[in-house]
């Protein structure tokens, strides 16, 4: 288990503040393995862009939500803060509507950085976008 406390997905929605952009979009988290963080993310009037397709920016939101809960969930949070150093994403399939089902997990867990792999999938699990995310760790 790569987690310093076992989050369960009530943890995850009080950790992760209200009034933010995951909350705007409309982002839940959904499920926690030893080594992985899920969440959805509904494909709607604020995640679409003007033609109707998913936006890519919202993926990256998905994508950046998730990584870099992740990685803050891997460090003593009263010594340490993760924070987003870069993030590329492949856009590879549209989305019209329904949900999108993101799955975060690590490449890389180290002192100073992390670098994390999330894989977006549409409600018939094809990869819809794969991300990559670096976090830099930093002492408070």
């Amino acid at each position: 288990m790569i987690w310093k406390i076992k989050p369960t997905i009530e943890m995850l929605h009080d950790f992760y503040p209200k009034e933010h952009i995951g909350e705007y979009i409309g982002i839940e988290f959904t499920e926690i393995g030893d080594d992985y963080l899920t969440g959805k993310m509904p494909v709607d009037h604020r995640t679409r862009q003007p033609l109707g397709l998913l936006h890519g920016g919202a993926s990256c939101v998905l994508a950046e939500t998730l990584g870099s809960v992740g990685a803050s969930l891997c460090i003593d949070q009263t010594k340490q803060v993760a924070v987003g150093l870069d993030i590329n994403a492949n856009h590879l399939r549209a989305v019209r509507e329904g949900y999108v089902y993101g799955t975060a997990k690590p490449i890389h867990i180290g002192r100073s950085t992390q670098v994390w792999e999330i894989k977006i999938v549409n409600e018939s699990k094809q990869l819809v976008c794969i991300s990559r995310l670096t976090m830099a760790v930093k002492d408070l």
